[in-house]
């Protein structure tokens, strides 16, 4: 399922061209690792990724082969984001949405693509979270930004395993799993999966 989500995002939501460049929010998760990986097989000139510490951007280029990547936590996402994009950006894959999206609306080229499939940074928020402070740039850069759900593209899931299975096999994309042992673990993995404790996959071994 998250291979499927981030293949559909990239490929079909976010219309992935040949020589984008690429950023994607969380990109030591499930998704986010799957698609940084999916987008440099598929062309990309550049991809970008922000994770929440040290260990897990030197994952995304080091194991994940992403052209650069930063730590959210040691300053504004827009000012690390310029200077790991120079030139902007042509699609951003959200999986955090709050200050992130706002840095990579600013940062977006001309006729850019946001997916949005996910805003872990507003889940667990008591009251109403503004919204990015910079949508006027939606028209002047005529941006497209489209939300999505895995469950509606499973006529993609085809064409998902003939080009994705292979890579998996051959070692071409590689994937983390973080397992904790026990359904009474369960409540905390999922806290952790939230607080970003997980690097890939959250896994409760029965």
């Amino acid at each position: 399922m998250p291979g499927l989500t981030a293949y559909a995002g990239l490929v079909d939501v976010a219309q992935l061209r040949e020589g984008d460049v690429v950023f994607v929010s969380a990109a030591a998760g499930a998704v986010g690792s799957i698609v940084g990986q999916l987008a440099k097989l598929r062309g990309a000139s550049r991809v970008i990724g922000s994770a929440g510490s040290a260990e897990k951007v030197r994952q995304l280029t080091e194991e994940f082969g992403f052209d650069a990547a930063f730590n959210y936590k040691d300053g504004p996402v827009r000012t690390q984001l310029a200077e790991a994009a120079p030139d902007g950006i042509d699609v951003y894959f959200d999986n955090v949405g709050g200050e992130h999206l706002e840095a990579a609306i600013g940062a977006i080229n001309l006729g850019g693509r946001i997916a949005i499939c996910g805003m872990i940074s507003q889940y667990n928020a008591t009251e109403a979270v503004p919204g990015p402070r910079n949508l006027v740039q939606f028209i002047a850069k005529r941006i497209t930004m489209r939300g999505f759900l895995v469950g509606d593209h499973t006529d993609a899931r085809p064409r998902f395993v003939d080009e994705v299975a292979p890579l998996v096999a051959d070692g071409s994309i590689a994937y983390r799993e973080t397992v904790v042992d026990g359904i009474r673990n369960a409540p905390q993995a999922f806290l952790d999966l939230l607080a970003g404790a997980n690097t890939g996959k959250m896994l409760v071994r029965l």
